[in-house]
């Protein structure tokens, strides 16, 4: 009898995933632990943190037949894709990064961009963060230019554009940097402030900028058209991610398709959001992210992010000694990274420190959406350089 109950206790355990987990896999789930707590407690970007998460729990599971499978049929195993196998190709083929970008085209307003076009310079300042970040990860000599190029892109402050990136130079990257990428951007409000203050006097952050001129429809319609125009006949390689970006603009701004821009704002976004998340998350498999390379990618993700937001504070202040009678507060310089409208509302909360009446986020918008279309171009042009090497 003993034995009966040994062999069928055998069989019973062997059918399950608990002889499969290693320790490698309970680090894993602390990782996973500490991300939902970011995302549900925290509530740092949580649309992306939380798939992420759930989607890097299923990777470092036992799991069957949810990225591959088959069936045996008279002793012979036939492989198949499982469902992930199939969701994985978004990322792969490059379709949710840039639908995300036609969500995110038709939540945007490009009007202060419009009324303020030098403010497209705070936006390319703030790329300093991608290529200062780029040249130290290559002098580390740890990665890459194409490795390198994928981790510096996190100080655009822009996950899709990241995941893009890095799916083109650095496949086997995407977990950590998108990691690093969308925890960074929730952290916007804790890492720019400290570097905004430091950078500016109290006359700076107190400078009202004048108030932005009305933008005419037919402006808004004329821009999504020619910024593609031109950034495609430039930088091609950009052209999924702008056109989609473009897009989902020109629909916001006609005023006749109402359904369509309803649902690029709500529907498409959500269901790409979801499928996005979970599937950079089933990247995350505890012999892939524990490496010492995933240390060394959060550390210089953050300080892509710092020298980002150096880069636009100080391309303000240097706007500010050629055209002194037109200042621009150089607090709105740190939204030229392109976590929208994250980084706008920053500026709006740090300038009402000093002056509670002096209402920043309209102008900050204009770098911030400056930011989505530089980092943007930044990732078309490494692409374009780089990819096939």
């Amino acid at each position: 009898m003993t034995n009966v109950l040994n062999e069928v206790m055998q069989m019973f355990i062997h059918d399950t995933g608990f002889q499969y987990i290693t320790g490698s896999m309970l680090i894993m789930w602390a990782i996973c632990g500490l991300l939902f707590y970011l995302a549900i407690k925290k509530q740092y970007e949580p649309l992306l943190l939380l798939p992420i998460a759930f989607g890097a729990l299923m990777a470092n599971l036992p799991t069957r037949a949810l990225y591959d499978g088959g069936w045996t049929v008279d002793g012979m195993f036939y492989p198949t894709a499982g469902l992930y196998f199939f969701i994985s190709q978004g990322i792969h083929l490059e379709l949710f990064p840039p639908i995300i970008f036609l969500g995110v085209g038709a939540l945007t307003d490009f009007g202060p961009l419009i009324a303020n076009p030098r403010t497209l310079l705070l936006g390319g300042a703030a790329q300093l963060g991608v290529f200062a970040t780029m040249l130290c990860a290559v002098l580390s000599g740890m990665f890459t230019l194409g490795e390198a190029s994928s981790i510096g892109i996190i100080g655009g402050a822009d996950g899709p554009t990241s995941i893009f990136l890095a799916n083109k130079l650095a496949p086997h990257l995407i977990g950590p940097i998108a990691v690093a990428a969308y925890t960074y951007m929730s952290l916007v409000p804790l890492i720019q402030p400290p570097i905004m203050r430091a950078l500016t006097t109290d006359a700076e952050r107190r400078i009202r900028m004048k108030s932005l001129r009305k933008v005419s429809k037919l402006e808004r319609l004329v821009f999504p058209l020619v910024v593609m125009v031109l950034c495609i006949m430039v930088v091609p390689d950009a052209s999924a991610l702008i056109a989609m970006l473009m897009l989902g603009n020109l629909l916001r701004e006609s005023g006749v398709v109402d359904r369509l821009v309803k649902a690029c704002q709500n529907e498409i976004i959500n269901v790409t959001t979801i499928f996005l998340g979970t599937a950079v998350g089933m990247t995350m498999q505890a012999e892939i992210f524990l490496r010492p390379t995933t240390l060394a990618i959060i550390a210089m993700g953050v300080v892509a992010f710092g020298l980002s937001t150096v880069g636009g504070v100080v391309m303000a202040k240097i706007m500010n000694k050629l055209s002194p009678n037109n200042p621009v507060n150089p607090l709105i310089g740190s939204a030229g990274v392109s976590a929208v409208p994250m980084a706008a509302r920053v500026s709006q909360t740090v300038g009402s420190e000093f002056d509670p009446q002096n209402h920043l986020l309209m102008h900050a918008m204009g770098p911030n959406v400056a930011g989505v279309i530089g980092t943007a171009v930044a990732a078309g042009y490494m692409i374009s350089r780089l990819a096939g090497q």
